[in-house]
């Protein structure tokens, strides 16, 4: 990577001009890098959908986290950090750690905990940045305890600046930046790992899903062939899905100035039906066969 091109989170426009996201522009130098690709790195952890939701879809938010060592040590996890920093230390000696970070080994797990371990035995005050490449060791499976996440959206980055963080002005202009790209996020309270969010001209329920991929898709062409895959009693659109740390997201486009609120019974109905369709054993028939072709063209990309 050039060093006139600035590190910047991996959602944020990339910094050269070109109106791409790091991630799609100069950040993809890192994956290019990576050793090896864990299709499920965060398989086996309690709330995995939500730990795909840091990485992948969310632009704020925090959870606090318990160390598998019983240490007695504040963590909390959050989407992404000033200046792409994958931990800071804060002055009370609070770590945040961040999932959504430019330098990847393939293992997104693995890179988390290396930053983590760096940040257990940093000094208060201390960012921890970028350090290029980590090799074997332990993943987050391995440091963090097996706690469900409390998950906390917020609508802007400036819990950054709270309890005596960095005025340095480059973190206060990444504060700037990130706060501009935020857009209004909900996490459903009724059922798991299901986001809101306000796009601006469009309005979308994302959905991580915990089940194999093969599966669900199975019991998706099931709904979609019965024609209720839209959200019960909601007037929505299935639009599609994609793939995220190898999870499937489905997606639905909501009415203009749908509030998050207004589709918490229509989830929990479409989750009871979808169980429900999932248990079923039966081979697909022609028309879910076709129906599932469909599923798998209407492919979409993260925006």
């Amino acid at each position: 990577m050039s060093e006139e091109i600035p590190v910047v989170g991996m959602r944020e426009p990339c910094p050269c001009g070109s109106g791409k996201r790091y991630k799609a522009c100069h950040g993809k130098a890192a994956s290019r890098a990576a050793t090896r690709q864990v299709r499920r790195p965060f398989q086996g952890m309690a709330s995995e959908c939500d730990w795909v939701a840091f990485r992948e879809i969310v632009p704020a938010a925090t959870a606090p986290l318990t160390l598998a060592s019983g240490e007695d040590r504040s963590v909390t996890l959050t989407t992404v950090l000033p200046l792409a920093w994958p931990a800071l230390v804060r002055d009370t000696g609070e770590i945040f750690l961040a999932l959504q970070t430019t330098t990847g080994s393939g293992d997104p797990s693995r890179d988390a905990a290396e930053a983590l371990q760096r940040a257990l035995d940093a000094e208060p005050g201390t960012p921890i940045p970028p350090a290029g490449l980590p090799g074997e060791g332990p993943r987050l499976q391995d440091l963090v305890a097996a706690d469900p996440l409390t998950v906390t959206v917020h609508s802007d980055f400036d819990y950054w600046m709270t309890e005596g963080a960095d005025s340095d002005p480059q973190v206060r202009d990444s504060l700037e930046r990130a706060n501009s790209r935020v857009m209004p996020t909900v996490r459903l309270a009724s059922v798991e790992a299901a986001y809101w969010v306000d796009m601006g001209e469009k309005v979308f329920l994302r959905w991580i899903m915990p089940e194999d991929e093969e599966r669900l898709l199975d019991a998706l062409a099931r709904l979609r062939a019965r024609g209720e895959d839209p959200l019960p009693g909601v007037p929505s659109r299935f639009v599609g899905s994609f793939r995220a740390d190898g999870l499937l997201v489905p997606v639905w486009e909501l009415p203009e100035r749908t509030e998050a609120a207004g589709i918490e019974e229509a989830a929990v109905t479409y989750r009871a039906l979808l169980d429900e369709t999932l248990a079923d054993p039966a081979p697909l028939t022609s028309a879910q066969r076709r129906a599932r072709a469909g599923l798998q063209t209407r492919q979409i990309t993260l925006r």
